[in-house]
């Protein structure tokens, strides 16, 4: 027999109001958005987020990397998001970012959320991702969500360990 364990505390604590935001699906949000390429640098390691995202808003998403290009300096590494009402990480217009060594658990929707397909060169790594719970709340193919939804071939995705979502480990909507 064999498992996987993930630790979810670390020093660095991000979260929402834990007696308000389980009741409202209503948690706290980081979104990292400029008008161009290397625009702005972002950089998450070994952070603790929880009561995170906001269901309902599409957008509202514990760490969401929003239309910023090329990123090469940027990365989300060694974090622990767990109990998100919307997504752990998303990637919209994103290049070359990387997504590593983090866990997620117990989160809504699609969970590493690679969003419009023109998202290109990243690199998802060695991410444990486990109960993915479905959302009513955000797209359609969120009811029926997977850890990973990727839209495009030219991301390098590889270590990565799915367990224990309501529907699929990894989608592929190419």
């Amino acid at each position: 027999m064999r498992a996987e364990v993930g630790l979810l505390t670390r020093n660095v604590k991000y979260r929402g109001d834990p007696e308000h935001s389980p009741d409202n699906q209503y948690g706290a949000v980081i979104i990292c958005h400029a008008g161009d390429d290397e625009g702005a640098i972002c950089r998450f390691d070994s952070i603790e987020l929880t009561f995170v995202g906001q269901a309902f808003i599409l957008g509202s998403y514990p760490i969401h990397f929003h239309l910023i290009g090329t990123v090469h300096s940027s990365y989300v590494k060694n974090n622990a998001i767990h109990h998100s009402f919307n997504r752990a990480v998303t990637l919209h217009g994103i290049n070359y970012l990387t997504v590593q060594n983090n866990v997620a658990y117990h989160t809504m929707g699609h969970t590493i959320f690679i969003e419009d397909a023109v998202e290109s060169k990243n690199l998802i790594e060695n991410n444990l991702i486990l109960d993915v719970r479905r959302s009513w709340s955000l797209l359609n193919t969120d009811q029926t969500p997977a850890s990973m939804w990727i839209t495009n071939p030219d991301n390098i995705i590889r270590g990565n360990h799915a367990g224990g979502s309501d529907r699929y480990s990894y989608w592929y909507d190419l």
